[in-house]
């Protein structure tokens, strides 16, 4: 298992994380016996945003013993009371929607206590003026709450809420669909997505990736938008090589699905490129480094992805990002200016003016 650790904070959170959408049909024993065989893998987060009542019991089981080496991302706003999932700003449902979850999950404190699918800006000023975020803040403060956190689909609402200074941590979509402006919840232009990644880096407010997916829509050419199918492990690492992105939480079934996706780390770097975008790339996506590195081995042994990255972070203030990049053994301006990754790179990004860019910004 891979880990990361949340810049606010001082977890180290697996980058492989579990969603729960689909869970509950497993029924209580599969479900239970696919936690703990996650946990056994080293899978320690867990967004409880479930379809149903059904996977509570199950993880409450599950992490019996080892609840100090998990994470629970909990949902305010989500409502199981009538057995199914329902969404709901009542302060009162969800105080009793959250008592619920805990007893359910057997534990007396939430390490991530989320806002749950705030889309809207109105949605965001209820949840300031109703008292759910005055409600979440004392929770917090007596230690019940660890990190707050939000769940969202909308660039501009999270922007919102950043200004506000309201959560440490961000639930949002991230696959190439959405980034690239197709699908239901594809929201924001591609660079007000990205812009939105990196101020999420600047800020340390990490992200746990939902619909990594598209729902599985992108899995399957018939219903992928871009008429070709891609893999999970490919989408899982283009949701990895973003900024700020902590943990990617796919959605199981059962054990064989869970034995599926932890293949990711045993995948070859081939299996996991992601570079085929680059051949239905929107003409507004061109020239735009995606960090993902296709371009590698570079003759001149730079990290063109990671120079590429530190740089965009730079420019929008992100003061470490400077600091990280003089550390590095290799600068923009080792460039040998060979036009290699010119060639390799799927996304038709200047590399080598990029790097000349980027050596005279840095002065190295």
């Amino acid at each position: 298992m891979e880990y990361r650790k949340l810049p606010k904070g001082s977890e180290t959170i697996s980058v492989l994380g579990l969603g729960n959408s689909s869970l509950g049909q497993a029924g209580e024993k599969e479900a239970q016996a696919t936690v703990e065989l996650a946990i056994e893998n080293g899978i320690n987060y867990f967004d409880m945003a479930a379809a149903d009542a059904a996977p509570f019991p199950a993880y409450g089981n599950a992490v019996a013993g080892c609840r100090d080496k998990v994470y629970f991302q909990v949902h305010f706003g989500a409502d199981y009371h009538t057995g199914t999932y329902g969404w709901t700003l009542d302060l009162d449902q969800i105080k009793r929607s959250v008592d619920w979850q805990m007893k359910n999950l057997k534990t007396d404190y939430i390490d991530f206590g989320f806002i749950h699918c705030i889309d809207e800006i109105g949605d965001l000023e209820k949840v300031v003026s109703s008292g759910i975020l005055e409600y979440i803040k004392k929770l917090k403060a007596e230690g019940v709450v660890r990190h707050i956190g939000m769940s969202s689909h909308s660039p501009q609402t999270v922007q919102k809420a950043l200004d506000l200074g309201l959560i440490e941590m961000l639930m949002f979509s991230i696959n190439p669909g959405y980034d690239y402006r197709k699908g239901e919840y594809a929201i924001g232009s591609v660079d007000e997505r990205m812009e939105l990644y990196r101020r999420c880096e600047k800020e340390g407010v990490g992200i746990s990736v939902m619909k990594a997916f598209s729902a599985g829509q992108l899995l399957d050419e018939k219903t992928s938008p871009f008429k070709k199918a891609l893999t999970r492990y490919q989408c899982i690492q283009y949701a990895l090589d973003k900024p700020a992105v902590v943990t990617v939480l796919p959605g199981v079934r059962n054990r064989e699905d869970l034995k599926d996706l932890l293949g990711f780390f045993d995948a070859s770097p081939e299996e996991r490129d992601y570079s085929i975008l680059g051949t239905f790339t929107p003409q507004e996506a061109e020239g735009i480094c995606v960090y993902c590195n296709h371009c590698q081995p570079c003759p001149g042994g730079l990290d063109v992805g990671l120079i590429n990255k530190y740089y965009d972070l730079a420019r929008v203030g992100d003061e470490l990002a400077g600091d990280h990049y003089a550390h590095l053994e290799k600068k923009a301006g080792d460039c040998i200016q060979c036009g290699h990754c010119d060639r390799r790179c799927p996304f038709h990004v200047n590399q080598t003016g990029r790097m000349k860019e980027i050596e005279q910004y840095f002065g190295a």
